[in-house]
């Protein structure tokens, strides 16, 4: 296997760490209007996610990096083509984090309020884009003879990505409720485990619909196994809630991730981005990534930093593993 095979493989692993650890986040946010009824839920859901939001976001920046480093030409013509979708999510992403730290700064119920709304915003427009971005890249888009993306931010919302958006919403949502009912205690678990079976109703329509459409127009063998392991395990995840198993429930979900992340990628090689007017203009493994020498190099910082990133990360939701609820929420969130 070239370099450049396996910083495409490495580079999928990121995203899907990614989809996996934000996408949680995403849909506690989501569920602060959805699922919490005062003020003292909405501060339980936000503290089951407060010590680890910003961790599961390096996922973001370094799948970001290595492909700037990686695949300089893929990194271009997505940044450019992508842009306006992507400047929304990266301003969702400023604004949330923001929110998360100052929601706290002042007493006043109307300040916190609003700080609370734009976590719920800038958590559900991210989670829609990214599905419309990835739904645009396995599909192709207008590149030209010179590798670069001609079309427009119109061509962009075709039937196929925005289904994209609806799954990755709405998984990130099932999710994110599966969570809650693992990490807290009481009435606010029974509720989350009642909605999660609406939400998870809902996702495997859409998911199965996306899924069987992806296979049909660009799978293979391989993922066509991705496809049925991503509906087995949103299936069982549905049936593991029902039964109580949040950790089963949770895992699975996460499983769905894992399973279709991998299969909008097995149909995307070797191609990188796909070209919609000539095949020959595609961006691909080759054609867009960096030298030898370059790929090398990353590789041995990769092999150092990786292991060092999943030890802090596994150490920091082991200290924070425990259930949560109202009861342990103080009077005043000042």
């Amino acid at each position: 296997m070239e370099l450049h095979d396996v910083w495409f493989v490495l580079i999928a692993v990121l995203w899907t760490g990614y989809f996996f650890l934000e996408g949680f986040d995403f849909g506690v946010g989501v569920l602060t209007k959805l699922l919490a009824r005062n003020r003292a839920e909405k501060r339980v859901l936000i503290n089951t996610i407060g010590p680890v939001w910003d961790g599961n976001e390096v996922w973001l920046l370094t799948a970001g990096g290595a492909t700037f480093a990686a695949f300089p030409e893929w990194y271009a013509t997505l940044f450019s083509g992508f842009y306006l979708p992507l400047l929304a999510i990266l301003v969702c992403l400023i604004i949330r984090g923001v929110a998360f730290e100052y929601r706290v700064k002042r007493p006043e119920e109307r300040w916190q309020r609003n700080w609370e709304t734009a976590i719920f915003w800038t958590s559900l427009i991210p989670a829609f884009l990214w599905g419309v971005a990835f739904g645009n890249i396995v599909r192709g888009v207008k590149i030209d003879r010179d590798l670069e993306y001609v079309g427009s931010v119109w061509d962009l919302l075709n039937p196929y990505a925005l289904l994209g958006g609806l799954v990755t919403l709405t998984l990130f949502t099932f999710h994110g409720t599966v969570f809650t009912a693992l990490k807290t205690v009481g009435e606010i678990r029974e509720r989350a485990r009642t909605l999660a079976l609406r939400v998870g109703l809902i996702t495997t329509v859409l998911a199965l619909a996306f899924l069987v459409w992806t296979q049909i127009a660009n799978g293979d063998g391989k993922s066509l196994v991705a496809l049925v392991v991503a509906a087995a395990a949103l299936v069982v995840a549905l049936m593991a809630n029902q039964a109580g198993r949040e950790g089963w429930s949770f895992a699975l979900s996460g499983v769905t991730i894992v399973a279709t992340v991998a299969m909008l990628f097995l149909t995307l090689f070797p191609n990188v981005m796909p070209s919609t007017l000539d095949a020959d203009w595609s961006l691909t493994v080759t054609n867009a990534s960096s030298s030898a020498y370059t790929l090398k190099i990353m590789t041995w910082l990769a092999a150092v930093a990786t292991p060092l990133v999943l030890l802090y990360q596994g150490w920091t939701y082991w200290v924070f593993r425990k259930r949560i609820g109202t009861q342990h929420i103080a009077e005043t969130a000042h």
